[in-house]
Protein backbone atom coordinates (compact mmCIF):
# COMPACT_ATOMS: atom_id res chain seq x y z
CA UNK A 1 0.00 0.00 0.00
CA UNK A 2 1.13 3.55 -0.64
CA UNK A 3 -0.39 6.46 0.60
CA UNK A 4 0.24 10.52 0.20
CA UNK A 5 -0.85 13.23 2.68
CA UNK A 6 -2.16 16.16 1.93
CA UNK A 7 -2.67 18.34 4.96
CA UNK A 8 -5.32 21.24 4.94
CA UNK A 9 -3.04 23.70 5.46
CA UNK A 10 -0.56 22.77 2.73
CA UNK A 11 -2.67 23.76 -0.03
CA UNK A 12 -2.41 26.43 -2.14
CA UNK A 13 -4.94 29.55 -1.78
CA UNK A 14 -6.03 31.99 -3.65
CA UNK A 15 -7.73 35.04 -2.38
CA UNK A 16 -9.53 37.37 -5.00
CA UNK A 17 -12.27 38.92 -2.50
CA UNK A 18 -15.24 37.92 -4.40
CA UNK A 19 -13.65 33.95 -4.64
CA UNK A 20 -11.66 32.28 -1.55
CA UNK A 21 -10.46 29.46 -3.15
CA UNK A 22 -8.04 26.29 -1.76
CA UNK A 23 -6.41 24.14 -4.29
CA UNK A 24 -5.20 20.44 -3.85
CA UNK A 25 -3.05 20.32 -6.90
CA UNK A 26 -1.85 22.52 -8.89
CA UNK A 27 -4.07 24.99 -10.34
CA UNK A 28 -3.90 29.02 -11.50
CA UNK A 29 -1.50 30.47 -9.92
CA UNK A 30 -0.45 27.59 -7.78
CA UNK A 31 2.28 25.33 -8.98
CA UNK A 32 3.96 22.34 -6.98
CA UNK A 33 5.74 19.90 -9.05
CA UNK A 34 4.71 17.43 -6.36
CA UNK A 35 1.08 18.14 -6.67
CA UNK A 36 0.09 18.22 -10.05
CA UNK A 37 -2.55 15.45 -9.80
CA UNK A 38 -3.94 12.29 -8.19
CA UNK A 39 -3.94 9.45 -11.10
CA UNK A 40 -6.76 10.76 -13.19
CA UNK A 41 -7.58 13.31 -10.76
CA UNK A 42 -6.14 16.67 -11.79
CA UNK A 43 -8.18 19.36 -9.67
CA UNK A 44 -9.46 19.38 -6.73
CA UNK A 45 -10.98 23.18 -5.61
CA UNK A 46 -12.28 24.17 -2.46
CA UNK A 47 -14.26 27.37 -3.54
CA UNK A 48 -16.60 30.16 -1.70
CA UNK A 49 -17.67 32.55 -3.75
CA UNK A 50 -19.31 35.75 -2.59
CA UNK A 51 -23.02 36.51 -3.19
CA UNK A 52 -23.68 37.52 -6.93
CA UNK A 53 -20.59 36.96 -7.92
CA UNK A 54 -18.68 34.33 -9.84
CA UNK A 55 -17.16 33.22 -12.75
CA UNK A 56 -17.41 34.57 -16.37
CA UNK A 57 -17.56 32.78 -19.51
CA UNK A 58 -14.70 30.51 -20.64
CA UNK A 59 -13.78 27.43 -22.46
CA UNK A 60 -12.91 23.97 -21.61
CA UNK A 61 -11.93 20.60 -23.90
CA UNK A 62 -11.27 17.00 -23.24
CA UNK A 63 -12.31 16.92 -19.45
CA UNK A 64 -14.65 15.36 -17.04
CA UNK A 65 -15.64 18.50 -14.91
CA UNK A 66 -17.73 17.63 -11.26
CA UNK A 67 -19.59 20.43 -9.37
CA UNK A 68 -20.42 19.38 -5.31
CA UNK A 69 -22.44 22.51 -3.65
CA UNK A 70 -21.72 22.55 -0.22
CA UNK A 71 -23.57 25.49 1.03
CA UNK A 72 -25.61 27.64 -0.88
CA UNK A 73 -26.80 28.10 -4.69
CA UNK A 74 -24.88 27.92 -7.55
CA UNK A 75 -25.95 28.51 -11.08
CA UNK A 76 -24.30 27.25 -14.37
CA UNK A 77 -24.73 28.05 -18.18
CA UNK A 78 -23.10 26.45 -21.19
CA UNK A 79 -22.75 27.16 -25.30
CA UNK A 80 -24.94 23.96 -25.32
CA UNK A 81 -27.75 25.51 -24.09
CA UNK A 82 -27.48 23.65 -20.81
CA UNK A 83 -28.91 26.12 -17.43
CA UNK A 84 -28.61 24.29 -14.09
CA UNK A 85 -29.91 25.13 -10.45
CA UNK A 86 -27.69 23.18 -8.43
CA UNK A 87 -27.75 23.27 -4.60
CA UNK A 88 -26.76 21.45 -1.53
CA UNK A 89 -27.56 17.64 -1.97
CA UNK A 90 -27.03 18.13 -6.08
CA UNK A 91 -24.10 16.61 -8.09
CA UNK A 92 -23.44 18.48 -11.14
CA UNK A 93 -21.11 17.11 -14.43
CA UNK A 94 -19.74 18.38 -17.60
CA UNK A 95 -18.14 16.30 -20.22
CA UNK A 96 -16.27 18.68 -22.23
CA UNK A 97 -15.51 17.11 -25.16
CA UNK A 98 -14.33 18.65 -27.99
CA UNK A 99 -14.95 22.07 -26.65
CA UNK A 100 -17.50 23.83 -24.68
CA UNK A 101 -18.07 27.10 -22.82
CA UNK A 102 -19.46 27.65 -19.61
CA UNK A 103 -20.23 30.19 -16.53
CA UNK A 104 -20.44 29.62 -13.00
CA UNK A 105 -21.79 32.19 -10.38
CA UNK A 106 -23.58 32.46 -6.77
CA UNK A 107 -27.13 32.31 -8.00
CA UNK A 108 -27.92 34.27 -4.63
CA UNK A 109 -27.57 38.18 -4.17
CA UNK A 110 -27.57 37.73 -0.36
CA UNK A 111 -25.63 34.42 0.60
CA UNK A 112 -21.90 33.00 -0.18
CA UNK A 113 -21.90 29.60 -1.94
CA UNK A 114 -19.32 26.90 -1.12
CA UNK A 115 -18.63 24.21 -3.61
CA UNK A 116 -15.69 21.82 -4.47
CA UNK A 117 -14.91 22.00 -8.34
CA UNK A 118 -13.05 18.44 -9.53
CA UNK A 119 -11.52 17.94 -13.10
CA UNK A 120 -10.81 14.70 -13.96
CA UNK A 121 -9.05 13.43 -17.08
CA UNK A 122 -11.26 11.25 -19.04
CA UNK A 123 -10.23 8.03 -21.30
CA UNK A 124 -11.47 9.22 -24.17
CA UNK A 125 -10.75 12.24 -26.27
CA UNK A 126 -13.04 14.35 -28.02
CA UNK A 127 -16.23 13.30 -26.98
CA UNK A 128 -20.02 15.03 -27.56
CA UNK A 129 -19.81 17.49 -24.89
CA UNK A 130 -22.86 16.77 -22.25
CA UNK A 131 -24.32 18.05 -19.49
CA UNK A 132 -25.87 16.18 -15.97
CA UNK A 133 -27.45 16.93 -12.30
CA UNK A 134 -29.09 14.98 -10.39
CA UNK A 135 -30.13 15.47 -6.41
CA UNK A 136 -29.09 12.81 -3.80
CA UNK A 137 -30.55 12.18 -0.36
CA UNK A 138 -28.55 12.49 2.80
CA UNK A 139 -29.99 9.76 4.76
CA UNK A 140 -28.55 7.39 2.31
CA UNK A 141 -25.21 8.50 3.60
CA UNK A 142 -25.74 8.07 7.02
CA UNK A 143 -23.16 5.74 8.00
CA UNK A 144 -22.71 4.31 4.71
CA UNK A 145 -20.99 5.21 1.56
CA UNK A 146 -23.36 6.98 -1.53
CA UNK A 147 -22.78 5.99 -4.53
CA UNK A 148 -22.26 9.65 -6.66
CA UNK A 149 -20.87 9.18 -9.88
CA UNK A 150 -19.42 6.19 -12.00
CA UNK A 151 -18.04 5.04 -15.41
CA UNK A 152 -21.69 3.92 -16.82
CA UNK A 153 -25.31 5.88 -17.67
CA UNK A 154 -27.28 2.72 -16.25
CA UNK A 155 -25.31 2.53 -12.63
CA UNK A 156 -25.69 5.02 -9.95
CA UNK A 157 -25.00 8.72 -9.93
CA UNK A 158 -24.25 10.92 -12.59
CA UNK A 159 -21.59 9.43 -14.89
CA UNK A 160 -17.88 10.58 -16.45
CA UNK A 161 -15.95 8.75 -19.50
CA UNK A 162 -13.38 7.53 -17.04
CA UNK A 163 -13.56 4.09 -14.79
CA UNK A 164 -13.80 6.23 -11.90
CA UNK A 165 -16.49 5.91 -8.97
CA UNK A 166 -17.14 8.73 -6.17
CA UNK A 167 -18.85 8.11 -3.03
CA UNK A 168 -19.90 10.07 0.17
CA UNK A 169 -20.74 9.16 3.33
CA UNK A 170 -21.26 10.89 6.43
CA UNK A 171 -19.80 8.74 9.60
CA UNK A 172 -21.08 9.18 13.64
CA UNK A 173 -18.56 9.41 16.20
CA UNK A 174 -17.45 6.05 16.75
CA UNK A 175 -18.21 4.24 13.47
CA UNK A 176 -16.50 2.15 11.51
CA UNK A 177 -16.37 0.67 7.46
CA UNK A 178 -14.28 -0.71 4.71
CA UNK A 179 -14.54 0.62 1.65
CA UNK A 180 -13.57 -2.00 -1.45
CA UNK A 181 -11.98 -0.69 -4.87
CA UNK A 182 -14.08 -1.42 -7.74
CA UNK A 183 -11.45 -1.67 -10.28
CA UNK A 184 -7.24 -3.01 -10.09
CA UNK A 185 -5.26 -0.50 -10.30
CA UNK A 186 -7.19 2.18 -9.44
CA UNK A 187 -6.19 4.43 -6.19
CA UNK A 188 -8.81 6.78 -3.65
CA UNK A 189 -8.21 10.28 -2.95
CA UNK A 190 -9.75 10.91 -0.25
CA UNK A 191 -11.03 14.52 1.25
CA UNK A 192 -12.44 14.99 4.81
CA UNK A 193 -15.22 17.58 4.31
CA UNK A 194 -15.91 17.67 7.87
CA UNK A 195 -14.85 15.72 11.26
CA UNK A 196 -12.19 13.45 12.10
CA UNK A 197 -11.37 10.13 10.49
CA UNK A 198 -8.66 7.56 10.76
CA UNK A 199 -7.79 5.81 7.05
CA UNK A 200 -5.80 2.61 7.02
CA UNK A 201 -4.13 4.11 9.94
CA UNK A 202 -3.89 7.50 9.13
CA UNK A 203 -5.84 10.04 11.14
CA UNK A 204 -7.17 12.91 9.21
CA UNK A 205 -9.05 16.04 9.78
CA UNK A 206 -11.49 18.25 8.30
CA UNK A 207 -10.30 19.59 4.22
CA UNK A 208 -7.30 16.80 4.74
CA UNK A 209 -6.75 14.89 1.82
CA UNK A 210 -5.02 11.44 1.62
CA UNK A 211 -4.18 9.29 -1.76
CA UNK A 212 -4.07 5.58 -1.23
CA UNK A 213 -3.04 3.17 -3.83
CA UNK A 214 -2.07 -0.23 -4.23
CA UNK A 215 -4.18 -1.75 -1.54
CA UNK A 216 -7.93 -3.23 -2.76
CA UNK A 217 -9.65 -1.75 0.39
CA UNK A 218 -10.13 0.93 2.58
CA UNK A 219 -10.51 1.01 6.31
CA UNK A 220 -12.58 3.85 7.98
CA UNK A 221 -12.21 4.83 11.48
CA UNK A 222 -14.60 7.94 12.48
CA UNK A 223 -12.86 9.87 15.48
CA UNK A 224 -15.98 11.87 15.71
CA UNK A 225 -18.97 12.77 13.30
CA UNK A 226 -17.41 13.19 10.05
CA UNK A 227 -18.54 13.75 6.56
CA UNK A 228 -16.32 12.55 3.28
CA UNK A 229 -15.58 12.20 -0.46
CA UNK A 230 -13.99 9.27 -1.68
CA UNK A 231 -12.62 9.79 -5.43
CA UNK A 232 -11.28 6.27 -6.69
CA UNK A 233 -9.30 7.05 -10.12
CA UNK A 234 -7.09 4.78 -12.59
CA UNK A 235 -3.76 5.49 -11.28
CA UNK A 236 -1.96 5.43 -15.04
CA UNK A 237 -4.43 6.45 -18.12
Amino acid sequence: MKTVLHAASSRGHASHGWLNSYHSFSFAGYQNPERVHFGALRVLNDDTVAAGMGFGTHPHDNMEIISIPLEGTLEHKDSAGNHGIIRQGDVQVMSAGTDIAHSEKNHSHTEQVKFLQIWVFPNKRNVTPRYDQQTFQAADRANQFQQILSPAPDDAGVWIHQDAWFHLADFSAGHSAEYALKKTGNGVYVFVLEGDVTVNGQTLHSRDGLGVWDTDILAFQADSAARLLLMEVPMNF
